[in-house]
């Protein structure tokens, strides 16, 4: 689908069926409430789904993989073939994500959205996806230097919403209940504090971290790379979509089109950490309505982390101080939720058991 035709699919969470859900969470033989925001989060995907009965037990995880020009500027410890290294040790479970997937019972997409080189095995564009095999959906072969000229055409960057898009909504037709992001690609916390900083209107030095392990100096020339990003592209902070081809990435734009097609979809769409609030952040600059088709994993190390979270008025479940990336947070998230479904389905009610119920107080 492309993007206008996805945007008009979006419609409110279904306030009925989430006023049925509360009634079913209430009536269960608990303290009322207790579960505090494992019950919120069943309710909401009740409200996604437009349904009571709430199954997660199908589950996926998407990592987008693409490459950032602005490697170029040293703002990395690692170089861009990197990505393609680790993209490909998680079709071979050989990453922390892989294993954290497997333990959950999850499946694992990882997507070719644009790095800078080709896996030795992926499917190409033709293909039916499946679970552990690299998708080929490139772009093109990395980005632009966002220090010194656009990093991606505004085209391309609709483009790789739509793949991210296309994704989330064939995921839902293969039967997945919720859909986890996790993004790789060397550079991409350069890429997504340029966004955050022109969308958050935050000084490019309130919102940069090391990312992984960058030393002081290291530090101050991605800070710089990034302001000569925004003085040379001039990225409109109403036109999210500008922001995130002229400083952004596709691994990012990616995940923007899982966000939207997610609530397309009505199907829940899990933010890992810093980059994957990002992306979240983007899709509901695009459209608001997206917001009520997301949950929160963690909140990321990264110093923009709580800001991001703050900013899309959502209250992560985990705090672990996490900033690895890759959907390692995301996936962490599988087995809470899998515990507040089962409470909610299978614990008896005060009915059941004979005893009075709570009742709010008032």
């Amino acid at each position: 689908m492309k993007l206008e035709e996805t945007l008009k699919c979006i419609t409110p969470l279904d306030k009925v069926v989430m006023e049925e859900s509360q009634r079913r969470w209430d009536s269960i033989a608990k303290p009322l409430r207790s579960l505090g925001l494992l019950e919120e989060a069943i309710i909401k995907i009740a409200g996604m789904t437009g349904s009571s009965n709430v199954s997660l037990k199908k589950k996926s995880l998407v990592i987008m993989c693409a490459d950032n020009g602005v490697v170029e500027e040293k703002v990395t410890q690692a170089d861009r073939e990197v990505t393609r290294i680790v993209a490909e040790n998680f079709t071979k479970e050989k990453t922390s994500v892989a294993i954290m997937v497997k333990l959950s019972g999850s499946d694992l997409y990882p997507v070719d959205i644009g790095m800078v080189s080709d896996t030795e095995e992926f499917l190409d564009e033709e293909s039916e996806i499946k679970p552990l095999n690299v998708l080929k959906r490139k772009i093109s072969y990395g980005t632009k230097n966002l220090a010194k000229e656009p990093a991606m055409t505004r085209e391309q960057a609709i483009k790789a919403i739509e793949v991210g898009i296309n994704l989330a909504i064939e995921l839902k037709s293969k039967g997945y209940n919720i859909i986890a992001t996790g993004e790789m690609g060397i550079g991409n916390t350069t890429t997504s504090s340029a966004i955050a900083s022109v969308l958050l209107d935050k000084s490019v030095e309130t919102v940069t971290g090391r990312g992984a392990g960058l030393s002081s100096e290291g530090l101050e020339r991605k800070i710089d790379a990034i302001k000569r990003g925004i003085e040379i592209n001039k990225p409109n902070s109403k036109d999210a979509i500008d922001v995130l081809a002229k400083v952004g990435g596709y691994d990012i734009a990616g995940l923007v089109g899982v966000f939207i097609g997610g609530a397309a979809a009505k199907v829940p769409v899990v933010i890992d950490g810093f980059i994957s609030a990002v992306a979240a952040l983007v899709a509901v600059r695009i459209e608001p309505l997206v917001i009520d088709y997301i949950l929160p994993s963690h909140v990321s190390k990264e110093p923009a982390g709580k800001m991001l979270m703050k900013s899309l008025g959502l209250k992560p479940f985990i705090t672990c101080e996490m900033c690895l990336g890759e959907g390692t947070g995301a996936v962490a998230l599988f087995p809470i939720l899998d515990m507040a479904s089962e409470v909610y389905e299978k614990m008896s009610t005060f009915g059941d058991i004979e005893i009075e119920e709570y009742t709010p107080k008032v």
